[in-house]
């Protein structure tokens, strides 16, 4: 799975680059979309697990781990976002405001979601990160640091209502299983930084239009093929894995780490 996915997003990236003219740094960033895509149309080709299974659910140590690689990716978004930028200290201070602001509305939105009034994990995994994600599909075209600041509000608004919405309504009409939350974690925060790089592409060559209606037509069509590349590999590729000669693991170990892991804390007189 993994090597068909890289290869096919080198593939989709090159179309975009050499055919679509679209820019290294912008077509690099679309590995959000290809990625979240890509493992959303796979995963509608597995089983479905047991309805309320008791390991289908976060531990408080899960989180802890959950909790640690999401301050690690936070610390490092900048650099991801920025390696490829032409200015590369304004991609840094743009993704730092854009996860500090989606830091801020995941906490308060959170609070304010939830019955209890507490803090909810899976809030904070995903509208934490958005932020950075939908900036790094913006990033060339932001020119004040308001407009990240403004990206990172609506990609963590939109991650978190994902993660209501999504759950509950469209996997289970699909039958997409997304343990993770992907889907409004990478792919609508970068399907909003995909719509907000249009549309501020727009406003900085308003005066010129044939050249406006140009570089939309490239940047709407790169977006376009590679989420269409993704979902239709994602989907061969998920057809493919379930050939007997891959050994699918069967629905009911979907939640046993001992079906490819040792596990001697599991073993008898342990």
């Amino acid at each position: 799975m993994t090597v068909v996915e890289i290869i096919v997003f080198y593939i989709s990236k090159w179309i975009n680059n050499t055919f679509l003219q679209v820019p290294d740094s912008v077509s690099m960033m679309h590995v959000h979309l290809f990625g979240a895509y890509f493992g959303l149309a796979l995963s509608s080709r597995f089983s479905e697990p047991t309805p309320r299974s008791e390991k289908n659910a976060s531990t408080p140590k899960s989180d802890l781990l959950s909790m640690l690689g999401t301050l690690f990716l936070w610390v490092f978004w900048p650099s991801f976002n920025s390696i490829l930028a032409e200015d590369k200290n304004k991609a840094i201070y743009d993704t730092y405001l854009a996860l500090a602001v989606s830091a801020v509305t995941a906490f308060t939105l959170s609070v304010l979601t939830t019955k209890d009034g507490k803090f909810r994990m899976t809030h904070i995994h995903s509208a934490v990160l958005a932020g950075g994600v939908t900036v790094g599909s913006a990033a060339y075209s932001i020119e004040y640091p308001w407009i990240a600041m403004i990206l990172g509000l609506l990609a963590s608004v939109t991650a978190i209502l994902g993660s209501y919405c999504l759950q509950r309504c469209f996997n289970p009409v699909l039958k997409i299983h997304d343990t993770s939350g992907v889907h409004f974690t990478f792919g609508l925060p970068a399907v909003l930084g995909a719509l907000a790089q249009v549309i501020l592409l727009v406003i900085r060559n308003w005066t010129d239009l044939t050249r406006v209606d140009y570089l939309v037509l490239l940047h709407i069509g790169s977006y376009f093929q590679t989420i269409s590349v993704a979902v239709v590999t994602g989907f061969i590729t998920g057809l493919i894995l379930n050939f007997r000669l891959f050994k699918t693991t069967p629905v009911s170990k979907y939640f046993d780490d001992q079906f490819y892991w040792e596990a001697p804390h599991l073993a008898v007189g342990f």
